[in-house]
């Protein structure tokens, strides 16, 4: 079992951990219960029920979170001609085409995020170890396998993210900073399970709402009652 800090321990003494918080509760809980010396990200963890072994009840998609996650993403565009011009208009950090397929063949990642014409494709697919090993292949499902790249890059600036079904069935995903005030957290959590429950597969039966619970990056974690969101 793991060993837990002094700090930690003392934080967890804010949460009780038998309990269902409402949301906008739990939210305050976790920013009261956040001590580390850095703007600790806010997370959110989500059980579905679903079986992810599955295909036809695999959950996958992105939303744009209305007050963003507060990273700073770093978009990389794999376009050419007018397109390659509408990326950096739209402000992205980089782009290019087979120049950019060579700085990262060579080792180079300095981005957070990749956006793909699909005329791109059979050029950035030869990239599919190297990216895919690190979750930045662009996917037609995620919205970055596009010729709008201008929609694109500012939804993925304004705080679009992706979520994905993991092999035990939870999706986990950021709604924010310890900085960000309650309301703000809460508006985007609540953003995220709409986001869910409009995703939810048509095979999946019973409960699909499972558990969510919300914690920052070192912190404790608060249980929410997801009946709110049913």
């Amino acid at each position: 079992m793991a060993k837990h800090g002094k700090k930690y321990v003392e934080s967890a003494k804010l949460i009780d951990s038998e309990a269902f918080y409402e949301p906008a509760e739990a939210v305050e809980l976790v920013k009261k219960a956040a001590t580390a010396k850095f703007d600790e990200t806010v997370e959110v963890a989500v059980r579905l029920g679903v079986d992810p072994r599955k295909q036809d009840q695999a959950v996958r998609g992105v939303v744009v979170l209305p007050h963003g996650t507060g990273k700073t993403q770093r978009v990389l565009v794999f376009a050419k001609g007018d397109k390659a011009k509408e990326a950096e208009a739209a402000g992205a950090d980089y782009v290019g085409d087979q120049d950019m397929i060579n700085k990262i063949q060579q080792g180079w990642f300095e981005f957070d995020v990749c956006v793909a014409t699909p005329d791109m494709m059979s050029e950035v697919g030869k990239l599919g170890r190297l990216l895919g090993g690190k979750g930045l292949m662009p996917n037609p499902k995620a919205g970055t396998v596009t010729f709008d790249v201008s929609k694109a890059v500012q939804e993925i600036k304004a705080g679009k993210i992706e979520y994905r079904l993991d092999k035990a069935g939870q999706i986990h995903a950021p709604i924010g900073k310890v900085s960000f005030d309650a309301v703000k957290l809460n508006e985007n959590l609540k953003a995220l399970i709409d986001a869910l429950n409009r995703a939810k597969p048509a095979a999946a039966k019973g409960v699909y709402l499972k558990g969510i619970a919300v914690s920052s990056t070192m912190g404790p974690s608060a249980r929410v009652n997801t009946a709110t969101f049913r």
